[in-house]
Order: C-alpha cells, then sequence, then structure tokens
C-alpha cells in the first residue's frame, strides 16, 4: 500500500470529506496539522508547489493536490492504481 500524506486543520470541511473518502476505502494516512504551526504550513506550501490551501494530499510523495483532485481520481478510476503502487 502506498503512502499516503495529508495536511489538515482541524475545521475544513474538505479535509474531512478528503480523510473520509481515504478511510471508507481502507487506507491509512498520515496526518499533519498546520494550524498550530506556521513553519509546516510553509514547509507544506513548499512541497505543494505553492497551494497553501488545505487539504494537500501526496501519495508515495507525489503531489495529488486537494480533497476535489483526490476525488476526481476516485471518480476516473485511478484512485486504486495510486494507491496500491508502492
Amino acid at each position: 500500500m502506498a503512502r499516503v500524506e495529508i495536511y489538515t486543520t482541524p475545521t475544513c470541511p474538505y479535509c474531512l470529506a478528503a480523510k473520509s473518502l481515504l478511510t471508507r476505502k481502507g487506507v491509512s494516512f498520515e496526518e499533519t496539522d498546520v494550524s498550530r504551526d506556521p513553519q509546516i504550513r510553509i514547509a507544506m506550501t513548499e512541497r505543494a508547489g505553492g497551494r497553501r490551501s488545505v487539504p494537500q494530499i501526496f501519495i508515495d510523495g507525489q503531489h495529488i493536490g486537494g480533497s476535489d483532485e483526490l476525488h476526481a481520481l476516485e471518480h476516473e478510476g485511478k484512485l486504486d492504481g495510486l494507491l496500491a503502487a508502492a
């Protein structure tokens, strides 16, 4: 199974939707809350090519994007392949 990382904040509905999709698929993920440490948000922004919004999702180090992109991959039938690629 691929390594999934997700940068979130506690009150973000898009973060909750992305985590819910991953949980429904039985995927474990590493969650990093960026709300309390500006340095972690800066690191996330650099990794995500300048994107500051949450969630930011990485699968095996590859930047996927946010919740919309994650759900689009699922809708297109491509998410399972990415998650199993490891």
